[in-house]
């Protein structure tokens, strides 16, 4: 994984000092909340429905076990509310039928950040000033400007892979790092980078999306798409560039960026994000970044073209772990020694099908850890789980992991003879559920129960399906489906792209939810980049589970053989599932009617 260097180092630390002097300014009534509400913001606090969030950058996923160790601190010894705050939490969302808010947890999101929800603001320097003790920091994870470029969990291993990302996504995140013309966008701003066949960084659904790239002289450089967005009204981005050479994107990036900035909507932050102003001007938005690009290149000279030396100083930061010596084992006596384990524990063998991954070095693998069970929220981790977690990078991934899309942790750097003993260790701590792209390995944000902006809850939701399915032979049966769950139209839950989404709304004063069918991110798994469509009205939380069980007993009594929920649904289109949704509908109490 990328070395900071003392300079990254020392930006990171003077970053957290000049957080720490803001905050003393504002708590001494010498800033007034209007100047620090965006200096707060862009280091990553938020204020939420009862208390501080903080959201933490991890750069394209990658984590070191020394980083995990501190979050796990920061989740013990800060994560903690104050008394009457937290016990206004507690009657306020026992209202709504919570009876568990966890607290002392990190949470692992699907920009492969991770947050924390309940650190009083007074203490929020302390623990800037720990994140930056081991290169940790929340700049720009809130806030008008670029956000946390993502990639693919895989990028560096995959066996697919045309080109590494990360070191691209990391020159990118050094350029767009406190840019003054990237600071006050007219909204947040999201790129991904995908360097692989398969686009398993959902980048049809970012402001920009980066695919690497070969043109027929065998030259490295980037296909790219714009105007991609979930939310209120959910875009698939547009390619724009058949072929960019990797040395001019940031050139290009900023070409997009100044006509979004100069023209996007300032006036109404609902049609503010960069995929309404792309959707309008359609070739008009093109022409005008090639014409941007044109001046920055002819007139200004590039002066964001990026030196050969520069790329591969960058490259020099990603080195390979020093694994122990492996035994030169050819592919079939791999095989068959994992046949061999298999046989004996059936319950590793289904492991090994869906948390275990192909890997550039025949002698490795990569490792999901499920951070997907029944008690706790998609994507939590306790202080202990995270210490538990860094043991286990140490042992079996040369102390590396990678948070993934979809709120799971991957061990990039697993030996093969070591998969049996990874599993055994990671099923006594919980975390190897064979659940990976399955029903419970859900999506969601915290939704109601912690943020001011949702509709509805979403955690108790998907507690009440992953309870439901907890039979692993049913879940195999119905095999993979994307299921995401959204508090909000903000679609922090991802609901669009979901094969199954779910959406909180608010119907007077009340959660409801709706639900949509044939969403993608574009995985092959899921086909195409799609938004999905709702099957109906909007139906009450406790008709959510049952309607979600008609949706997918109709798919298995109507699917041929060998084919998936996606498919099934393309097939057929939304008609059946939207009568077994509504014959899943609750009777109306009666007194309801009465009064109707």
């Amino acid at each position: 994984m990328y070395q900071y260097t003392p300079f990254d180092q020392e930006f990171v630390k003077l970053r957290a000092d000049q957080f720490r002097d803001q905050l003393e300014r504002w708590q001494a009534g010498k800033l007034p909340e209007d100047d620090f509400r965006p200096l707060r913001l862009q280091n990553g606090w938020y204020v939420q429905r009862y208390a501080p969030m903080l959201r933490v950058a991890v750069p394209y996923g990658e984590i070191a076990s020394r980083q995990i160790r501190v979050l796990a601190r920061i989740a013990r010894e800060y994560d903690e509310p104050e008394a009457e705050v937290f016990k206004a939490a507690m009657e306020g969302q026992g209202l709504l039928g919570t009876t568990f808010l966890p607290t002392h947890c990190a949470h692992f999101t699907t920009r492969t950040n991770v947050q924390f929800n309940w650190i009083p603001l007074a203490k929020a320097a302390d623990v800037m000033d720990l994140l930056a003790s081991v290169d940790l920091h929340g700049i720009q994870t809130s806030g008008n400007c670029i956000r946390n470029t993502t990639t693919d969990a895989l990028a560096g291993v995959a066996v697919d892979e045309l080109v590494d990302p990360r070191p691209y996504a990391e020159i990118l995140r050094q350029w767009t790092t406190l840019h003054p013309e990237f600071a006050f966008l007219p909204r947040k701003f999201k790129i991904a980078i995908s360097g692989a066949h398969e686009d398993r960084a959902a980048t049809a659904w970012h402001d920009v999306g980066l695919h690497m790239a070969k043109n027929e002289a065998g030259e490295i450089g980037f296909k790219v798409f714009v105007g991609g967005g979930m939310g209120r009204t959910p875009v698939i981005s547009t390619q724009i560039r058949e072929f960019l050479p990797w040395n001019q994107v940031m050139n290009y990036i900023e070409a997009i960026v100044r006509v979004y900035n100069e023209h996007g909507r300032r006036d109404n932050k609902y049609k503010a994000r960069i995929k309404i102003l792309v959707k309008a001007e359609g070739q008009q938005y093109i022409d005008d970044v090639e014409e941007e690009y044109r001046q920055i290149v002819e007139i200004d000279g590039g002066p964001h073209t990026i030196p050969q030396a520069e790329l591969d100083r960058v490259k020099a930061c990603f080195v390979d772990p020093q694994l122990p010596d492996l035994p030169a084992l050819s592919a079939e006596e791999i095989e068959q020694s994992l046949l061999t384990q298999a046989a004996a524990h059936p319950a590793f063998s289904r492991w090994l099908s869906r948390n275990v991954h192909p890997h550039r070095n025949p002698q490795l693998r990569a490792v999901t850890l499920s951070f997907k069970r029944p008690g706790q929220s998609p994507g939590d981790a306790t202080g202990d789980q995270l210490d538990a977690l860094a043991a286990l990078m140490d042992r079996f991934s040369a102390g590396e992991a990678r948070v993934t899309h979809d709120q799971n942790v991957l061990l990039p750097w697993v030996p093969v003879g070591e998969l049996f003993t990874l599993w055994q260790q990671a099923r006594d701590l919980g975390l190897a559920s064979a659940n990976v792209q399955l029903l419970t390995d859900m999506i969601a944000c915290p939704g109601g129960d912690f943020c001011a902006l949702a509709n509805a809850r979403s955690l108790p939701i998907a507690e009440a399906i992953t309870q439901r399915y907890q039979d692993l032979d049913e879940l195999d049966d119905i095999g993979p489906i994307d299921l995401h769950i959204s508090g909000c139209i903000n679609s922090c839950g991802h609901h669009h792209s979901g094969h199954i989404g779910i959406l909180g709304v608010d119907k007077d004063g009340k959660e409801w939810y709706q639900v949509t069918l044939g969403g993608s991110d574009g995985s092959l798994l899921s086909g195409a980049s799609a938004a999905g469509k709702a099957i109906g009205p909007s139906f009450s939380a406790a008709e959510v589970p049952d309607v979600i069980e008609a949706v997918l007993g109709t798919y298995r009594d109507q699917r041929t053989s060998g084919e998936r929920f996606q498919d099934t649904v393309r097939r057929l289109g939304l008609d059946p599932f939207k009568e077994a949704g509504k014959a899943a509908r609750h009777p109306a109490p009666v007194e309801a009617e009465a009064t109707a």
